[in-house]
Formats: structure tokens, C-alpha cells, sequence
């Protein structure tokens, strides 16, 4: 029999089956509770969260630096394979992130309050504006131009050019933009 940890899939579902044991452990008598719910939209919106960060910090961390040091005949491993796939999951981890950030506020009943900046919730709302121009950014800056490079959209070599620039500058952006979102989202607690 092969090692569960060996297949992705199984890894997640072994993951989230141990999460619903420890729910079921220390939670089982607020599961209908309103604040257990708020509670695990929350929980979904830090791990999508965690996701989109993390691929957007590889992209820039790794592998778009990377690129320039791999030989031209390896490159298509890179644009065939990997990327097309890190993008996905990068541009859905966004969305989720959004939605999920943006259910928790509303079930924690500061949705309107953050989002124009009302005290106390000034440092949660510049964090989540923060986080709907990355999304914003991810999907109509960013996977526009990577479909050019990618091949997924027709582009000439200028146009690729152009597009990589951009994206790249984009991502820059997010990059940038996610230590001061970061801060926020984790500092509401102590800053108001």
C-alpha cells in the first residue's frame, strides 16, 4: 500500500479529517453556535489566504528570479507546466481569500463599518481594501498579461514582452502591498 502523504489529495483530506477532529474534540457543542461559524469562515479565509500569499511570495521569491538562470531548453517546463498551474490556484486563492475575508466581516458585523473606514475598524478596513486591489490586480493585471506570456492567448513577441513586463511589475505591486495588508489584518486586534 502506498504512503497516503504521497498524493496530494489524500494529504488534504487527511488534513481536514484531522480538523474535523479537533472540532469535534474541543467544539462539538458551539458547531450551531453563530460565532463557531464566523469562526470557520474565518479559519477558510486564513488558509486561502496563506495560499495566495505564499504562491504570490514563490513567484517572486523564486521563481521569477530564477528564470534568467535556466538554461532556454528548460524554460518550457516552467511555462507549460508549472506556471499555468501555480496561476490557478494563485488567482482562486485570491478570490477565496476575498470572499471568505469579506464573509467573516460580515458575519462579525463590521463588513460596511471596515470598508468606509469607521472607527474602530479603520486598520481592518485598510487592510481589506488593501486586499481587494491585489485581487483586483491578480485578476485583470496580472492573468491577462500571463495568458500573453504563457501562450494561452495569442500575442507576438513584442506584445509577450510587454505583457511579461507588466505582470512582473504587477506582482511587484502585490508584493508590496502585502506587508502593509498583512499588517492590518493581523494588527486590528491590537490597534483598532
Amino acid at each position: 500500500m502506498k504512503n497516503p502523504l504521497e498524493n496530494l489529495h489524500s494529504t488534504l483530506l487527511m488534513g481536514f479529517g484531522l480538523a474535523v477532529i479537533a472540532v469535534l474534540i474541543l467544539h462539538v457543542g458551539q458547531i450551531g453556535e453563530h460565532a463557531f461559524w464566523a469562526f470557520i469562515f474565518r479559519w477558510i479565509h486564513v488558509l486561502a489566504g496563506i495560499l495566495w500569499i505564499g504562491l504570490l511570495y514563490y513567484f517572486n521569491f523564486v521563481q521569477t528570479p530564477s528564470m534568467p538562470k535556466i538554461p532556454d531548453d528548460q524554460k518550457p517546463a516552467i511555462s507549460k507546466v508549472i506556471a499555468p498551474s501555480a496561476l490557478f490556484f494563485f488567482r482562486w486563492s485570491a478570490a477565496a481569500t476575498v470572499l471568505f475575508g469579506l464573509i467573516t466581516a460580515l458575519m462579525n458585523g463590521y463588513l460596511v463599518e471596515a470598508l468606509t473606514f469607521q472607527s474602530p475598524f479603520v486598520t481592518i478596513g485598510i487592510g481589506m481594501w488593501l486586499a481587494l486591489i491585489m485581487a483586483a490586480n491578480v485578476w485583470f493585471v496580472i492573468w491577462p498579461n500571463q495568458k500573453k506570456v504563457l501562450g494561452i492567448v495569442q500575442a507576438d513577441a513584442d506584445a509577450k514582452k510587454k505583457a511579461g513586463r507588466l505582470g512582473m511589475l504587477a506582482s511587484r505591486t502585490n508584493t508590496m502591498l502585502s506587508i502593509p495588508m498583512l499588517y492590518c489584518m493581523v494588527g486590528m486586534q491590537n490597534v483598532g
